[in-house]
């Protein structure tokens, strides 16, 4: 698990080994009690769920992000190959 950023109380971790959880590329963000899984590029909710003002701000994120996630994903299927 890698914590990606944290900004607002919302805090966003890559999962590098739960390929078998979700397959598509995907951030888990933490906000209080609720959790999300965002499914990257697309910025959809695939699973959880965050007060709506979060969510609005997670979708803005990964929109200025994208680059870095991405990269951040496909560098991270490589590196577990080795695992």
């Amino acid at each position: 698990m890698l914590v990606i950023s944290m900004f607002y109380g919302l805090i966003v971790l890559m999962y590098y080994l739960d390929t078998k959880k979700h397959k598509l590329p995907h951030i888990h963000v933490k906000y209080v009690e609720f959790e999300a899984v965002y499914q990257i590029p697309e910025g959809n909710i695939v699973e959880g769920s965050l007060p709506s003002n979060k969510a609005k701000l997670v979708s803005a994120w990964i929109e200025i992000h994208l680059d870095e996630l991405m990269a951040n994903w496909n560098w991270s299927r490589q590196e577990t190959k080795f695992l």
